[in-house]
């Protein structure tokens, strides 16, 4: 049984279930109402995991027609609208979601939001308000993104301490500590910048920008044989890519 299947079981047992023990439709309570309102929103993100955008819409509708001023429903609308490359309405529902009040999680995807339009400055708003919530789970990716923002925004020193702020609370992100790596190669700090690529070689997967820092490590390091391998590989994999180029061109 799919989880789209699971969730529409669990909605209409939700939408029986709301007759009191007395017969009175529970519907007219707040509990009921409530009750409801959260089953067609959980539908509605059941629909919208499978990527089926336009089935996520009709129970959202009815979540909101239970509830207007629901955060949580405006913001799965803006998710599903994100989705459907409609900007304009993502951005609408998800300002009337953060109307409702501060909500962590709902300002981390709106921010993502804005990175994705190109709204950095903005994005690195929103990611920063959310940061500020020391018992937020995913506060590591926060930073991440703060740094990502930060680098799209020229501004590699505050790049470099968002990313080692994530890797704090999380030292097993490879994007994180790749980009790292980066940038402490650039300010030629190799031995710190050695020890970010080491560690995402343990937990992430190489790409054409991976690789061509490791052959450059490598050749600091004189470890001629990793050095090859990993020219080796940026050849045999990338051999279109920018960083292949840069290479030869670093080798001539």
């Amino acid at each position: 049984m799919t989880v789209r299947a699971v969730l529409v079981l669990f909605v209409c047992s939700v939408l029986s279930a709301c007759v009191s023990n007395t017969g009175a439709p529970v519907m007219r309570t707040e509990e009921g109402r409530s009750q409801a309102r959260d089953a067609y929103i959980q539908l509605a993100i059941g629909y919208l995991q499978e990527g089926i955008t336009e089935q996520a819409k009709a129970p959202l509708k009815k979540a909101l027609e239970i509830d207007p001023n629901s955060a949580d429903a405006h913001a799965v609308l803006a998710l599903v609208f994100q989705n459907e490359l409609e900007p304009e309405l993502a951005a609408q529902h998800y300002r009337k979601a953060l109307s409702q009040g501060k909500n962590t999680r709902i300002q981390n995807n709106y921010g993502g939001f804005l990175y994705e339009q190109g709204d950095y400055q903005a994005a690195y708003e929103q990611f920063k308000s959310a940061s500020q919530d020391t018992m937020y789970s995913g506060r590591s990716r926060v930073f991440e993104s703060m740094g990502l923002t930060a680098l799209r925004l020229n501004n590699k020193d505050l790049a470099l301490q968002h990313f080692e702020r994530s890797l704090r609370l999380n030292p097993q992100q490879p994007q994180t500590l790749l980009e790292a790596a980066i940038l402490l190669y650039e300010r030629q700090e190799y031995v710190p910048a050695q020890n970010y690529y080491a560690r995402f070689e343990q937990v992430g997967e190489h790409s054409a920008r991976s690789l061509l820092l490791g052959t450059r490590l490598a050749n600091i390091f004189q470890d001629r044989n990793k050095a090859a391998s990993l020219a080796l590989q940026l050849k045999r994999l990338y051999p279109a890519s920018a960083e292949y180029q840069q290479y030869q061109s670093e080798h001539r």
